[in-house]
């Protein structure tokens, strides 16, 4: 059950050009953003810092984006982002197979050299206390130019606040991503759990 409602139809009315904005990006309008609609100025602030990040004028690969983020939020343990980022890989062209073994991205022949050193870097940036090293850098900046790192600790920054907001709040997952993340993560042990709308 969600710690607090959708915000009430005035701040949504209020918001309505940004949130029809990521309602065209991913599909469907996102609970957590309607929850930051309380505070209009939040969300604003918010959209403002995350559109160069995970926008379409973003450096990364789109799906390669999303699984370095699934990969933060599940070291960050929010099941929420988990279902969006596993949903927004697959919907950025991202194989079901390769996201349903992300996990095994160390040893997986689905994964290049390149995305093994970012998603490494994502999940030990994502831990707590923080587990990025001298050696994760040393690696990624085989592949990557010193401007897509910053975008990968971006990616990984941003959803950090995501994380956050939406484990603590529980905000309850939409229906399409709750379904592909029951349909293609629950054999990794996601479960929705607090997410749950009902």
């Amino acid at each position: 059950m969600s710690r607090l409602p959708i915000a009430p139809q005035a701040q949504l009315d209020e918001s309505a050009e940004a949130l029809q904005i990521a309602t065209a990006i991913m599909g469907f309008e996102p609970n957590s953003l309607k929850m930051m609609a309380h505070r209009p100025a939040i969300l604003n602030g918010f959209l403002s810092m995350a559109g160069p990040i995970l926008g379409p004028d973003a450096l990364l690969d789109p799906g390669l984006r999303q699984l370095i983020a699934h990969v933060v939020s599940a070291a960050a343990g929010c099941r929420y982002c988990q279902a969006h980022t596993a949903h927004g890989a697959h919907n950025r062209g991202v194989d079901e197979t390769k996201i349903e073994n992300v996990w095994a991205y160390e040893t997986s022949d689905l994964f290049t050299d390149t995305e093994r050193a970012a998603l490494a870097l994502a999940q030990a940036a994502g831990a707590v206390p923080n587990a990025a090293t001298d050696a994760h850098f040393d690696e990624v900046r085989k592949y990557f130019s010193d401007a897509e790192i910053a975008e990968i600790v971006a990616v990984v920054s941003v959803f950090g606040f995501l994380n956050r907001w939406n484990d603590t709040l529980a905000t309850p997952l939409e229906d399409s991503p709750l379904a592909f993340a029951e349909s293609h993560l629950s054999a990794a042990g996601w479960q929705a759990d607090k997410h749950r709308s009902d």
